[in-house]
């Protein structure tokens, strides 16, 4: 769950920490207060898009930050799959904004964007203002059944995928293969020169970098001999040279060293260097000489290494690729020359692959259809306990006439919120009220579905009021059962029911605003209730109307 909630230099906030609590906490404040500030700290934590007008005036970064408290098995199996572990049980997630750019962690740890958008929707899910208005669109019906039924589908949605990739693969090369016999014939005709020019080099495998390394030394050939020469010249040749040089140290010490075993050790060493330097004048003789190079050789290198890069500018930029590039087009020359058989072959495979995935759609729609039914009696129960008495609502499935990478479905949501009307599509029929009700009911429905733990509702109860208020807060006492439920309301229905409430109020102050949150006692909740349900003017009456409100929702919840 949400555990703490740091939010510094964002608009009217200043600086605020708020610690949230299981089951129901409710936000309320005052038009103008902030509520959706506060919200929207939260989204920014999340990845949600950031301009810098969103800083405090006068601040050079803002920060958010969030603490998850982890429990849950499935959230934590699922967040290992993301690389990502608590640390003493938590999973504090972060964000710095600044003027252009903003930097995104993980427990401490820099992360992308798409990685801290993964582990925000294993941890949270946020329901806006405006995001029933999304049932206005057929695709998210399927989307809403699909993540009904994830735990029995799951496995089939990843097999249509893969099965489609694999057909539309198929599709693809027959599309490319698909020629007249002119320009088959070119074709071939160009293939066969490509092959033959590669087989002509008889390229050998790491021979770029041979020749590259003869070259360099040919063309620095004088230089090297140059250079050898000289050492040679101060080693061996020159008069005082090094050599001769040793020999006269090893006779002075000869004929000393049977006075002193020290001068024997000494003796030795120096016998061993006058060795070593032998070898090493032998080796650099060898050497000066090697340096030797013709204008032949050079000339021979040149144009050796001149046909290799021809040959890589045009077919690839290592031997290796070259050769790789040699084998595609040989497979392809075969293909071409025995063409009808390699059409048929295509033709067949593209069969095989449609048969495959369409099979795999069926099992998925099978099972998506059980589940649709279980799901539509499970959200029709849930639309009359939020006041649509006499709600039919059904989930129609149509087959498509052609598999897409998610099955051969398309679902709509039907709905009639009248007696003797018939269902008919859910964006022909509901108000923007109703669609908040019904996705608060959907969302009910998914709520014992969804590892999610949190649960945000901004604003959820838009257009609605009096029992139909009531039933709404009673859906959320519910899930706030096994959820943690952050929800900002401006009904009093609601902010009755709440297990904690806290209040977001403006403070103008020094030619300064800001916005700040904190939690309520009882009493100071009963007034907050009251000033929702008197307005301007709070009576004594007011107060105990408002009272009267919280002993029924203690008594609902028991």
């Amino acid at each position: 769950m949400l555990q703490r909630l740091y939010v510094k230099n964002l608009a009217l906030i200043d600086e605020i920490e708020v610690e949230l609590k299981d089951g129901l906490n409710i936000l309320t404040g005052e038009t103008g207060a902030g509520k959706s500030i506060i919200l929207g700290s939260v989204n920014l934590a999340l990845g949600a898009r950031y301009s810098k007008d969103m800083l405090r005036k006068g601040a050079e970064y803002g920060f958010v930050e969030l603490n998850f408290q982890i429990e849950n098995a499935k959230q934590l199996h699922r967040l290992k799959e993301l690389d990502v572990y608590p640390e003493d049980g938590m999973v504090v997630l972060s964000r710095r904004l600044m003027e252009g750019r903003s930097v995104s962690r993980i427990n401490g740890e820099t992360v992308t964007m798409t990685l801290l958008k993964e582990v925000a929707s294993v941890l949270i899910d946020i329901h806006g203002q405006h995001e029933h208005q999304s049932l206005l669109y057929k695709k998210n019906h399927l989307a809403i059944v699909d993540a009904f039924a994830k735990d029995e589908i799951s496995e089939l949605k990843k097999k249509i995928t893969e099965n489609y990739r694999e057909y539309r693969s198929w599709m693809k090369e027959l599309e490319e293969a698909d020629q007249d016999e002119a320009s088959r014939a070119k074709e071939l005709s160009f293939l066969q020169f490509e092959t033959e020019e590669i087989e002509k080099a008889e390229l050998r495998e790491g021979e770029d970098v041979e020749l590259e390394t003869a070259y360099r030394f040919i063309v620095n050939s004088k230089k090297l001999a140059d250079g050898a020469a000289e050492a040679y010249a101060f080693t061996s040749q020159e008069e005082g040279n090094a050599s001769e040089s040793l020999s006269r140290a090893i006779r002075a010490l000869g004929e000393i060293r049977d006075y002193d075993d020290t001068v024997q050790g000494l003796f030795d060493q120096l016998s061993e260097i006058d060795s070593l330097l032998n070898d090493f004048n032998r080796d650099l003789s060898e050497y000066r000489d090697s340096c030797e190079c013709s204008e032949e050789e050079l000339y021979e290198t040149e144009q050796r290494l001149n046909e290799i890069n021809h040959l890589k500018l045009k077919y690839g930029s290592q031997i290796s690729d070259i050769l790789s590039y040699y084998d595609e087009q040989q497979e392809k020359i075969k293909k071409l020359e025995d063409y009808e058989n390699y059409i048929r072959s295509l033709n067949e495979n593209c069969q095989k692959a449609k048969e495959k995935m369409e099979k795999t759609a069926g099992k998925l729609s099978e099972i998506r259809r059980k589940q649709a039914k279980t799901l539509e009696k499970s959200i029709r129960k849930s639309l009359k306990e939020l006041n649509f008495a006499d709600v039919k609502f059904e989930i129609q499935f149509r087959t498509l006439d052609a598999c897409t990478p998610a099955g051969m479905d398309e679902v709509e949501f039907m709905i009639s919120m009248n007696p003797g009307q018939p269902v008919r599509p859910l964006t022909n029929v509901a108000s923007g009220g109703e669609l908040s009700r019904i996705m608060l009911a959907i969302k009910t429905v998914l709520a014992d579905k969804d590892d999610t733990e949190t649960l945000i509702f901004d604003e959820i109860d838009v257009g609605i009021s009096g029992r139909t208020a009531q039933k709404v807060s009673e859906k959320m006492a519910l899930i706030g059962r096994n959820h943690q439920v952050i929800c900002i309301t401006h009904l009093a229905q609601i902010a009755a029911m709440a297990d904690h409430h806290f209040m977001i109020e403006k403070t103008v102050g020094n030619l300064d605003t800001t916005t700040g949150i904190h939690e309520l006692t009882e009493e100071e909740s009963v007034e907050e209730l009251a000033r929702i349900l008197g307005g301007a003017k709070i009576t004594d009456a007011v107060r105990e109307n408002a009272k009267e409100m919280k002993t029924l929702a203690r008594q609902m919840k028991a």
